[in-house]
């Protein structure tokens, strides 16, 4: 029985792991999105009928791919401790919840998430989803800074240009929307001409402001994440060649780390052999 069971493991992992299979998922995942946009259109009731058809098909074998990769898996109670499988559990069970009745609206937003499978099923889609959560602590200190930088200058722009436009600087809250448009190059300059009016030095208010935001904070961000999908990149080629060494390094880190420990054992027992002369 044993052997039987350990057959049909062997078969079913050979489909999971061919390039064949893989496709084939990531096929059914764009042909999944199609559907969706398909169903957003005034369409007849006998395409409408096909496309559900076709709706529930998709979700078969998304249920049946997931119990092949869960079959597959050497330690079972290890699967969920993958975020990703976590993620397509969630997506795939979410599928099955039928489309009829008061549940029809969560059924069709649950499906558009299928799509989302694409980056579970893509190498290089997780690993730049992997390098932007590791990169969102690290974002988070830039954004809280430029939070402060956005909270000041909405508080300078509301006391000196709230009589000029109160639509646009009645107070903090209202003047922080307006320096998110100067920010991102919204119609500025038609904001500025109008306090130049009054103010004829405000351009110094504005263009220090964008200075800071839209050049330095908007670069450190970038840096940021360049800095982590590097890693992340190095890591990736570094697994895929089975390269990697202790605790995850890279192998080139592993084998300077060795080489080092290896030369001062050579040298102490060198050491050694020259004080028993």
């Amino acid at each position: 029985m044993k052997a039987y069971i350990f057959e049909i493991q062997n078969f079913l992992n050979k489909i999971n792991s061919s390039k064949i299979f893989q496709w084939s998922i990531i096929a059914v995942i764009i042909i999944s999105a199609l559907l969706i946009g398909a169903k957003t259109h005034k369409l007849s009731d006998d395409v409408v009928a096909i496309l559900t058809f076709l709706d529930n098909a998709i979700t078969v074998f998304f249920v049946i791919e997931l119990s092949i990769r869960f079959i597959t898996y050497k330690d079972k109670r290890n699967f969920f401790k993958s975020g990703w499988n976590v993620f397509d559990t969630i997506i795939v069970i979410g599928s099955l919840i039928p489309s009829g009745g008061s549940g029809i609206l969560l059924a069709r937003l649950l499906r558009v998430f299928r799509v989302l499978r694409l980056v579970s099923m893509v190498p290089e889609l997780r690993l730049l989803i992997n390098a932007l959560l590791k990169a969102i602590p690290r974002m988070g200190y830039i954004a809280l800074l430029m939070f402060v930088i956005f909270y000041i200058y909405a508080a300078v722009g509301s006391i000196m240009f709230n009589s000029i436009n109160p639509v646009l600087w009645g107070d903090v809250s209202i003047s922080m929307l307006t320096l998110f448009r100067v920010a991102t190059f919204e119609d500025w300059t038609d904001v500025m001409y109008e306090t130049m009016e009054v103010h004829s030095m405000s351009w110094i208010f504005y263009l220090s402001f964008i200075f800071l935001t839209a050049f330095i904070f908007l670069n450190m961000m970038v840096g940021t994440i360049l800095e982590v999908m590097s890693k992340e990149h190095e890591s990736f080629r570094a697994e895929a060649n089975g390269e990697t060494g202790e605790e995850g390094q890279p192998a080139s880190r592993a084998q300077i780390d060795k080489l080092e420990k290896e030369l001062l054992e050579i040298k102490q027992l060198l050491l050694n052999k020259q004080n028993n002369t």
